[in-house]
């Protein structure tokens, strides 16, 4: 009788209609030892379902609500607009014009009038940073000083000298 029962309980599970209690009632039977040898495939799957759903989640799941920025869309805005600066940069057509005679004299002036006054300004920032010659010629007589304390240090044996009276002492 109980067998029948369970057969016909396992054809109208397969089928999909079953109740949550009739599926109690199998997953029962096949935790069981007593299992007709004929119903014993159907043992490992009603075991998982078991194992399955005493299995927990126990990690702990980050409930952060603040937004990550995502700095791949600025490098992407960047190309988008240098792409279209470029586009637009090119397809506009920059004429400085065309000069006649008597305009090019004119032009020619005007630009040697504009490199003379960079050269003055130029100049005048020079003459201020003359000192640092001077600046430079202290640190080359600091070179002799130098080539003096390598040749100390390559006697080997002085190690000391007292700088109240000037005596060497040696190791």
């Amino acid at each position: 009788m109980v067998l029948n029962n369970i057969e016909k309980l396992l054809e109208r599970y397969e089928n999909g209609e079953t109740s949550i209690k009739e599926e109690q009632v199998l997953k029962n039977y096949f935790s069981s030892d007593t299992v007709a040898p004929h119903l014993e495939m159907y043992k490992p799957m009603f075991n998982y379902f078991l194992v399955n759903q005493q299995e927990q989640f126990t990690k702990d799941i980050p409930l952060n609500t603040k937004r990550k920025f995502n700095y791949k869309w600025i490098s992407v805005a960047a190309v988008t607009v240098l792409m279209v600066g470029l586009y637009f940069g090119k397809s506009f057509n920059n004429d400085l014009g065309t000069y006649s005679e008597s305009e090019k004299e004119l032009a020619y002036n005007e630009v040697v009038k504009s490199l003379e006054m960079i050269s003055g300004h130029f100049n005048k920032g020079t003459s201020t940073v003359a000192y640092l010659n001077e600046v430079e010629k202290g640190t080359s007589a600091l070179g002799y000083l130098n080539e003096v304390n390598k040749g100390t240090s390559t006697l080997g044996y002085l190690n000391e000298i007292d700088n109240s009276t000037g005596i060497i002492f040696k190791n």
